[in-house]
């Protein structure tokens, strides 16, 4: 092996991920299922991961079939479609949509769900149904933005940066997201639906002296904030106000560990979710080449279940639907679902590192966003979806 070979890679188990996926609904639907209990709350969250993760592996219309997207599965003369069941979620006494619904009943609303809510409405391209109530649901995020600019989760008042993500996220997916006002001359609406200025002042405000990001000013830098607040600046196309992004990217590479998977934050293990934390911020910024792909890459091979499907946290940890989906993405990212799919012969999609939400669906939309590409770097390789601040070595 010469020195530009890259270095072996273990298997990929299509097949058991993909019937991992579609299996886990009547597994936590069991009366004596733990983790169904325990993420009864977050259901929604749950059905866009396991959405979303299919996605990757399989086309629209599979994924439709197998999992009973836009109409209940034949075999399955109780359960409804996803999408009629997302609709159960609504919660009309605020505008949002909860984590589950009981019964006819739904759960509080909550940002975080209504934005699983809504990504879940686009895979199944129903944003149009007329059961979205759009302007409620807008009504209801502009609600929770705060004097400071801050967004609160619920109308229970937590804040937290992985909140204006949402919030950005939401407006944008229903084409609602007001512009940030740049300059005297730019006119802006009397009432704009969130204060796009105020807001993104408040990520800034969040950063700290390692060039991180955290929950809320002053607050320990983490991976996921990370994410959050570079996600909600490219939606705003505003990332000129990083100003050092390379201090945010040495942070971030740091955070490989000798395993080759990476940590949310210093001192702690690897954990495959990162693989979409990181990555994705990385991406945004136009420098995945920071770390060590190849090693990342197997560390979440290793992660894989090969008997029952699904990725783990770490290796030999139980699979779960959260830790399959970010590490199908972070395969996707850094380009190896893609040369499986070449070797393979099968077409896998790739997922939006701005949206999280595949491509295909992305420019569907007509979502843009802003992404950082140096000046030397030929971007006209790959089809940019997003438009790019170009920035000089």
């Amino acid at each position: 092996m010469t020195s530009k070979t890259p270095p072996p890679v273990g298997p990929f188990y299509d097949a058991l991920h993909s019937n991992y996926i579609v299996t886990l609904g009547d597994k936590l639907d069991s009366p004596t299922s733990y983790e169904g209990a325990v993420t009864e709350h977050l259901r929604v969250s749950g059905v866009y991961w396991s959405l979303a993760a299919l996605s990757l592996l399989r086309n629209e219309g599979e994924v439709d079939e197998l999992m009973g997207l836009t109409k209940p599965i034949n075999r399955e003369k109780t359960r409804s479609s996803i999408v009629d069941w997302v609709f159960q979620c609504y919660n009309p006494r605020v505008g949002g949509f909860g984590g589950n619904c009981s019964g006819e009943n739904p759960h509080d609303a909550h940002l975080l769900y209504t934005l699983s809510a809504l990504q879940v409405l686009a895979m199944a391209n129903s944003l149009d149904d007329e059961r979205l109530h759009k302007d409620a649901v807008v009504n209801y995020v502009s609600s929770l933005q705060n004097e400071d600019g801050s967004f609160s989760g619920d109308e229970w008042g937590e804040i937290d940066t992985r909140f204006t993500y949402c919030a950005f996220s939401c407006l944008a997916l229903l084409g609602r997201l007001p512009l940030v006002p740049e300059g005297d001359n730019v006119k802006v609406e009397e009432k704009p639906i969130i204060d796009m200025a105020k807001a993104v002042e408040y990520i800034i405000s969040c950063r700290n002296f390692d060039g991180g990001f955290g929950a809320v000013p002053g607050a320990e830098s983490h991976a996921g904030q990370v994410f959050c607040c570079v996600g909600a600046l490219s939606i705003a196309k505003s990332l000129h106000l990083l100003k050092d992004a390379d201090l945010l990217s040495w942070w971030l590479a740091e955070r490989q560990c000798d395993s080759g998977g990476l940590n949310g934050r210093p001192e702690k293990q690897a954990d495959v979710c990162y693989s979409w934390w990181i990555l994705s911020a990385l991406s945004i910024m136009g420098r995945v080449d920071w770390i060590n792909t190849s090693k990342l890459c197997q560390f979440i091979l290793n992660c894989q279940d090969d008997e029952d499907g699904g990725i783990a946290d770490r290796p030999m940890d139980m699979p779960d639907v959260y830790h399959t989906f970010f590490g199908l993405c972070g395969l996707s990212l850094i380009g190896h679902l893609e040369k499986i799919g070449d070797k393979e012969g099968r077409n896998y999609r790739q997922i939006d590192p701005v949206f999280a939400l595949p491509t295909d669906v992305v420019s569907r939309l007509c979502l843009k966003a802003q992404v950082i590409r140096n000046s030397e770097v030929d971007v006209d390789k790959t089809p940019q979806l997003h438009s790019i601040l170009h920035l000089s070595s």
